[in-house]
C-alpha cells in the first residue's frame, strides 16, 4: 500500500507524535511505501532516517495555508499515494481542500480525544470524502455516534505502547539517582502536565499523603519552563518544599517509569486513555487514575490498576497510600496489567489493525 500519514503540529514529542511516529515506521517495516509529511523540523528528519518511512515538510499553518494545499496536491501526485491519514483535524483539512482539484485517495481521519463534536466538525466528519474515523478507544467511538457520525464509518484502534521500549527490564536506577532517591523513597510519577491532565488535584493529593508517609516524593514529568517556577513555588508554599520533584520533557519516559513506584493520572477531560498509564503497565509498574473516558478500558479497577472519580484528590490520596502499604497487590495487578497492554494495547497490535482497516478500504474502492 503507499499511505501518507498527515501530522500537521509544531510538537514532536508528545505522545501523538510518537504514535504516528510507531505507525510510519512499523507500516514502512511491513513493506509498505510510507510517506510522512510534517512541518519542518529536523528532529522529524532523524527519525525517518534509515526506517524506510519517505519524510516530507509544509509549512501547514492553517487548514486554509494555500502553498500546502498545493504541495499536498504534488506529494499526493508524485508519491502516488492510495490512502491518507491525518493524524489532526488541520491535516484533515487540508487533505480534502487538496483532493478539489487534484487526487483523491481514500481519507482516514484520527480522532484521539474526548472532547465534544460541534456542527461544524461533525459536517467534517460525516462527509462522503471521510471515509473513515479512527477512535482510540470505545468511549471516543460512543461521543462520535451521539455526535452523529454514523457507526459503520468509526473503527476503534487502541494507541499502541512499543512493548520492547517500555518492559519489566528497564532500569530506573539512574532515575532515582538523578532525583536524589534511595530504595527508601515512595516516588509518585504523573507525566503531563496540563491542566485538564489533573495536576493541580494530584498535588493537593500528595499534601494528604505527605502526613502520613514521610519518605513519599512526587514528580512531575514534561512541565513547560514557566510550570516548572510556578511548580516549585506552589510545593514550598504548601509546606512541601523537596519532597516535589519537576522535570521538564525528556525522552527517558521508561526509565522514568520504571523508576516509579505509582504511575498517576488525574485526567478529568480530553483524554482518551492517557499513553504514561498504557507504558507505565507495559514497564509492570502500579497505576492510578481517574475513571473518565476510555480509561477503564485499560485499567480494571482491582484487576489492573485502581481506578478513583476525577476531581476527587482525597480518593486519589488514599488509593496512592494504597498501593504503599500493600505493593505486593500492587504489583500483582501491574502484571495483570501488563498482559492486557500486550494483547490488546501494543504496537504490534494497533498496526495489525490499521493494517486491516486499510486494505480493506482500499479494497472496496478499488474496481473489482
Amino acid at each position: 500500500m503507499r499511505v501518507l500519514q498527515i501530522y500537521p503540529k509544531h510538537d514532536y514529542f508528545t505522545g501523538a507524535a510518537m504514535q504516528v511516529t510507531d505507525l510510519a515506521r512499523g507500516l514502512a517495516a511491513r513493506g509498505h511505501h510510507v510517506v510522512l509529511l510534517t512541518r519542518p523540523n529536523p528532529h522529524w528528519a532523524a527519525a525517518c532516517a534509515h526506517t524506510g518511512v519517505v519524510h516530507r515538510v509544509l509549512p501547514m499553518r492553517s487548514g486554509a495555508d494555500v502553498a500546502s494545499v498545493a504541495g499536498l496536491r504534488r506529494i499526493l501526485r508524485d508519491d502516488r499515494i492510495e490512502l491518507v491519514h491525518a493524524h489532526k483535524g488541520r491535516g484533515r483539512t487540508l487533505a480534502l481542500l487538496a483532493g478539489l482539484l487534484g487526487p483523491r485517495p481514500v481519507l482516514v481521519q484520527n480522532r484521539g480525544v474526548s472532547f465534544s463534536v460541534d456542527r461544524w466538525t461533525r459536517r467534517l466528519y460525516t462527509t462522503r470524502r471521510v471515509h473513515a474515523v479512527v477512535a482510540v478507544c470505545e468511549s471516543i467511538r460512543r461521543r462520535l455516534e451521539a455526535a452523529g457520525v454514523p457507526a459503520e464509518k468509526i473503527e476503534v484502534v487502541y494507541s499502541g505502547t512499543d512493548t520492547e521500549r517500555f518492559h519489566p527490564g528497564v532500569d530506573g536506577g539512574a532515575i532515582r539517582r538523578e532525583l536524589g532517591l534511595d530504595a527508601e523513597h515512595f516516588l509518585i510519577t504523573q507525566v503531563g502536565v496540563r491542566s485538564w491532565r489533573g495536576w493541580a488535584d494530584v498535588f493537593e493529593a500528595m499534601t494528604r499523603i505527605a502526613p502520613r508517609a514521610e519518605r513519599a516524593r512526587l514528580l512531575f514529568v514534561g512541565a513547560a519552563p514557566p510550570r516548572l517556577a510556578t511548580l516549585g513555588d506552589l510545593a514550598r508554599e504548601r509546606g512541601l518544599g523537596g519532597r516535589v520533584l519537576v522535570l521538564g520533557s525528556r525522552r527517558d519516559v521508561p526509565q522514568i517509569l520504571a523508576a516509579s513506584d505509582v504511575v498517576v493520572d488525574a485526567s478529568y477531560a480530553g483524554a482518551g486513555i492517557t499513553g504514561s498509564i498504557r507504558e507505565a503497565l507495559a514497564c509492570e509498574r502500579p497505576v492510578v487514575a481517574t475513571a473518565v473516558e476510555g480509561m477503564p478500558e485499560l485499567v480494571r479497577d482491582g484487576e489492573t490498576g485502581l481506578l478513583v472519580p476525577p476531581r476527587d484528590p482525597a480518593a486519589l490520596a488514599a488509593a496512592i497510600l494504597g498501593v504503599l502499604a500493600d505493593p505486593t497487590r500492587a504489583q500483582g495487578l501491574a502484571r495483570a496489567g501488563r498482559k492486557r497492554v500486550e494483547a490488546h494495547f501494543s504496537l504490534r497490535a494497533k498496526l495489525d489493525a490499521t493494517e486491516a482497516l486499510y486494505r480493506r478500504l482500499l479494497a472496496a474502492r478499488r474496481p473489482a
